[in-house]
């Protein structure tokens, strides 16, 4: 029998969340994908292992994982178990270059005050969406993915937040009079 083996590299800030209070979400993890996974916390380094003949659990273990360290809550992250769920994750740096002063900028465009353009896209995509660091990370259907990362695109580039959101109106009327 063939074994699977991964090794990811996560952010100290989310090693506690993905162990979870005694150990649940990792257990969790582990029951739900039927892998084994280790978690070195002084290296953030998180070791996931699988049986081949599991591979399709094997690779929604390592899709969790990587959706916890890029600052989802398990239970968001979980729903990558069900069918045709995604996880996308956009490098703000491939948009905006290495300027940290203009990441700053445009993550906070994301979000909004208080989380408002965030949960506003979240809502008219029916995606769960997660700043983290660098990167933008992106839970949902594969549709519905693709109107989130066309509206994050835009507001990177610097359209005003309306202009973005009136696009995804604009498509969901489409999709509704096919």
């Amino acid at each position: 029998m063939l074994f699977l083996q991964e090794s990811i590299l996560i952010p100290e800030s989310r090693i506690a969340v993905l162990i979870g209070k005694s150990g649940k979400t990792k257990r969790e993890i582990e029951s739900k994908t039927k892998t084994r996974i280790e978690i070195d916390s002084e290296e953030g380094e998180v070791l996931v292992e699988g049986k081949e003949k599991n591979a399709i659990s094997f690779y929604n273990a390592i899709n969790i994982i990587k959706a916890i360290a890029r600052g989802f809550s398990p239970e968001n992250a979980f729903l990558l178990l069900e069918d045709e769920i995604l996880l996308e994750i956009m490098k703000i740096s491939d948009y905006i270059g290495d300027n940290d002063s203009l990441l700053k900028a445009k993550r906070g465009r994301i979000i909004g005050t208080e989380g408002r353009s965030r949960e506003k896209l979240e809502n008219k995509t029916r995606t769960k969406i997660s700043v983290q660091g660098k990167t933008i990370a992106i839970i949902g259907k594969g549709n519905s993915i693709e109107k989130a990362k066309t509206a994050i695109e835009m507001l990177l580039g610097g359209a005003k937040h309306g202009t973005a959101f009136s696009l995804m109106d604009r498509k969901q009327v489409k999709k509704f009079e096919i």
